[in-house]
């Protein structure tokens, strides 16, 4: 009779390491859905589309970059692109750089919802995810998800605009 396989197993600090992320990784998307769900209809994926629109040149990106951005497919995206196309927030076309490619931009009405629905949702960011961390804890989180994102993806992480130069 031959023994079985051994199988690898987390323990101790590690196996406390991985469920506390794994933990944080299944509650949080739900967490970040409810409120904008409940006060504008929206999942926090069709949020990150708006955000990415709104802060994009024009308004406006193809669905490639959209779906790198947001990295889904373009099955995902595309439904969710339906969604808000049905609520007038978003309207596809032909790029005119290119028309292989399609073009998502962002209506008025879909910058409305956006900047309706920012105030809320950075509240829900800070309320779970920044305020229960110290300054240095913030540092500590940025640079372990750099690190994760580059052990995940070599081609590089969405990087968010750079902050407005504010006068003093």
């Amino acid at each position: 009779m031959t023994q079985p396989a051994t199988t690898a197993s987390l323990t101790g600090d590690e196996l406390e390491t991985w469920a506390g992320l794994a933990t944080v990784l299944e509650w949080l998307p739900a967490a970040l859905d409810a409120p904008l769900e409940r006060d504008f209809g929206l999942t926090h994926f069709e949020y990150g589309i708006l955000y990415a629109l709104a802060n994009a040149p024009d308004h406006a990106l193809r669905m490639t970059v959209l779906a790198g951005y947001a990295n889904s497919s373009l099955s995902r995206l595309s439904r969710a692109a339906t969604r808000l196309e049905a609520r007038a927030l978003l309207e596809r076309s032909r790029d005119p750089d290119d028309g292989r490619s399609t073009r998502a931009a962002l209506t008025a009405a879909g910058l409305e919802a956006y900047a309706a629905a920012t105030p809320g949702h950075v509240a829900t960011v800070t309320r779970l995810v920044l305020d229960p961390l110290t300054a240095a804890q913030k540092r500590q989180l940025r640079e372990i998800t750099r690190r994760l994102q580059g052990a995940i993806r070599t081609d590089g992480a969405w990087q968010p605009p750079p902050s407005p130069v504010r006068e003093a």
